[in-house]
């Protein structure tokens, strides 16, 4: 199927001669991405790192590969070239400075990896000024009913498929278990990823011995998904350090397990500051229905604040609100550091509206307020021209996104 990223990496083309750099869990699509976009132009040579015919022309160097690819012909179109999976290389970094300064004329150059390209140190010079980066999500409300490029942040709702929408709950938004939808075909899917992680991955980008505690982790943060972080107490029951355990969960967060958000303070007197919330990129993995659905909403928004900055839209961030007084905001999701709108997510809408809503927009000014009922049937109508506090089917909102 195809992805909006196939077109923002085809307008990247177009527009701009910096690499593309695509970064996103393993399985997302990355690779696909890449071999879909660069498949449409007449000269594209693809470089796989675990390929060892590819590593030895990338260990050779720039020219090797610029000789592979025929960089001194003269043709109609610049070719375009994918690295996948460098950033296992030790010094992948000043491989691909050297080749773009050379060569940025001649071709252009994806790269694509499932750990995160834009953080990960592994030596090298810096890049700064020699690539954009676009981050990969999976599969969402608004991307499996229309995967186009939308020239704005929010769009117009539009009503998903019932069957579409309770897969996409169900097994997720990885592209090929939404596709099977098969319960069997997850559940070997998900065993083989979780052996990929610990065994491959984990190996590969770090020197970490103690795998199986860094898996305990793991299952820990599975299960307490959609909850705060707190340190202390994560630490004594994997029995290390409270530094090391923020280390091993900056690893996590590298290889696209988990994901964090923090607690908004700025002009919040008595605000939490130091609890991080913690969510999965695979939803599906959650057993706890209540927290299932409030991790569905934050992929969401996490996937809507990084499209836009991606996309250069502004400045996104997504944050959670708590303070002393436990008046706790599930969302906060802020444009070039402002307040732009609030998200509560609930499973029902029977209980009425949380009163936070009302409280937090007051106190932030913030213009938008919705508290997000999984059990109302799609409205459509724009969710964005209420600024008053509003409970609002999740079809409806979460459609207006990416």
């Amino acid at each position: 199927m195809k992805r909006v990223y196939e077109s923002l990496v085809e307008e990247h083309l177009d527009k701009y001669r910096q690499m593309i750099f695509l970064s996103g869990p393993r399985q997302v699509g990355n690779t696909t991405t890449s071999l879909e976009v660069s498949a449409e132009s007449p000269f594209h040579y693809y470089f796989n790192w675990d390929n060892e015919d590819h590593r030895a022309l990338i260990i050779e160097g720039p020219q090797a590969i610029a000789r592979a690819a025929k960089l001194e012909e003269m043709r109609q179109r610049l070719p375009i070239l994918v690295f996948d999976e460098i950033h296992k290389y030790r010094n992948w970094k000043r491989f691909l400075k050297g080749f773009f300064d050379t060569y940025e004329k001649k071709c252009r150059i994806i790269v694509t990896g499932s750990a995160r390209l834009d953080i990960y140190k592994r030596g090298g010079d810096s890049l700064m000024g020699r690539y954009f980066l676009y981050r990969l999500h999976p599969l969402s409300v608004r991307e499996v009913l229309d995967p186009s490029l939308p020239n704005q942040e929010i769009r117009p709702p539009q009503e998903i498929d019932p069957a579409a929408y309770e897969t996409l709950l169900a097994y997720g938004g990885f592209p090929e278990p939404f596709l099977k939808r098969n319960k069997s075909f997850f559940h070997h899917w998900k065993r083989l990823r979780t052996e990929q992680l610990f065994r491959e991955d984990l190996r590969d980008l770090s020197r970490i011995q103690e795998v199986g505690q860094v898996q305990l982790l793991a299952e820990i943060l599975q299960e307490e998904a959609s909850h705060a972080l707190n340190y202390s107490v994560l630490a004594g029951k994997i029995k290390v350090s409270a530094p090391t355990l923020q280390r091993w969960i900056e690893l996590l967060k590298n290889l696209y397990f988990c994901f964090t958000i923090q607690p908004w303070s700025k002009n919040l007197a008595r605000s939490l500051i130091k609890e991080p919330k913690n969510y999965l990129w695979n939803w599906a993995l959650i057993d706890d229905p209540g927290a299932r659905l409030e991790n569905f909403v934050a992929s969401h928004l996490y996937k809507a604040v990084q499209f836009w900055t991606d996309r250069g839209y502004g400045e996104f961030g997504l944050y959670y609100l708590r303070d002393k007084d436990k008046r706790e905001v599930d969302f906060l999701v802020t444009k070039d550091r402002k307040p732009w709108f609030l998200v509560e997510a609930k499973a029902s809408s029977g209980a009425g509206i949380s009163r936070w809503l009302y409280y937090y927009q007051e106190k932030l000014k913030v213009p938008h307020a919705f508290q997000i009922g999984f059990d109302l049937p799609y409205v459509d109508r724009d969710c964005f021209k209420f600024t008053e506090p509003v409970i609002v089917p999740a079809k409806t909102l979460l459609s207006q996104l990416i």
